[in-house]
């Protein structure tokens, strides 16, 4: 049987690498971006670019986007240049930006009425993950559809839970965050603890990352802060996005979350140094700022 075309609208550091690792699937895979040249690569290994979103919808059978913010999502999906408004019925649309549980549920509600399916499915895993296909993908959606999306997700990654219906994936992606906002403060205070101790911050972490203090940042990401190596796997600039949307989701909840906001306060005023395009781990940078500043 022949595999379903893909649209695919996002070829950033994480969806570049989700991209190829679907036509290495074996999909036919259909790109759009702004400017041709950012999809140089995965043209040259066989994907089809077009020059707007209505011809690319049309021409897929399921959409897939991982665009920057919110407001990016909107735009690629309303309007009459927007995907929904070309896509054909029963064909499938995934949002895999982390965007809002609220966004999430309005494109399903307008999918549903032209008979479109539609999924929320936030990653996790950095650059790291997406190269090697080993993303997190959290799944809000309907169970039916779900089964038959389920290989262009394990295309992708490999811890893959549909968490429930339209929006369920984006709440789930906030847990995460806001695991993650706490976790970035300790795992950097513990390195400048290990260097100022006058240990070596590397050998320390071969003892504490299999311990209980261990996690993914503290395995993948205290290296590059030792290293010096904030390039981007995941831009500060998402993530304080991520860490506001959080904030308001939780307002809407009524739950306290004094860490996820101080976390945000530190990297908002690290963006504010200029660090936004830094990858997350450049919370380092910061920490030594407030040390030349002591």
């Amino acid at each position: 049987m022949n595999k379903p075309t893909i649209g695919f609208i996002g070829t950033g550091v994480m969806g570049k690498s989700m991209a190829r690792n679907l036509m290495q699937a074996g999909y036919p895979l259909q790109l759009f971006t702004r400017t041709k040249e950012k999809a140089a690569e995965l043209i040259e290994d066989g994907a089809r670019w077009y020059e707007d979103i209505p011809s690319l919808a049309a021409a897929s059978d399921i959409i897939i986007t991982i665009v920057g913010y919110p407001k990016d999502v909107e735009e690629v999906y309303f309007g009459e240049a927007g995907i929904l408004h070309n896509a054909g019925p029963g064909s499938t649309v995934i949002d895999m930006t982390t965007s809002s549980p609220d966004l999430a549920k309005t494109i399903a509600n307008k999918a549903k009425e032209k008979d479109i399916h539609a999924f929320d499915a936030p990653v996790s895993g950095g650059d790291v993950g997406a190269r090697n296909g080993k993303l997190t993908i959290m799944v809000g959606g309907g169970q039916e559809s779900f089964d038959e999306i389920k290989p262009v997700f394990e295309s992708m990654g490999e811890n893959i839970v549909l968490q429930g219906e339209a929006g369920a994936g984006q709440h789930t992606k906030m847990s995460n965050q806001i695991a993650i906002a706490s976790g970035m403060m300790g795992v950097t205070e513990a390195i400048l603890y290990a260097e100022k101790a006058g240990l070596d911050p590397k050998t320390v972490l071969k003892s504490i990352e299999f311990g209980a203090a261990g996690s993914w940042s503290l395995s993948n990401l205290g290296p590059r802060m030792i290293d010096g190596n904030f390039d981007p796997g995941f831009y500060v600039k998402h993530f304080i996005k991520d860490m506001q949307i959080a904030i308001e989701s939780a307002e809407k909840l009524d739950i306290p979350v004094p860490g996820l906001k101080l976390a945000k306060q530190l990297y908002d005023q690290l963006a504010e140094a200029g660090g936004e395009n830094n990858g997350t781990q450049a919370l380092y940078k910061y920490y030594e700022l407030i040390k030349a500043e002591a």
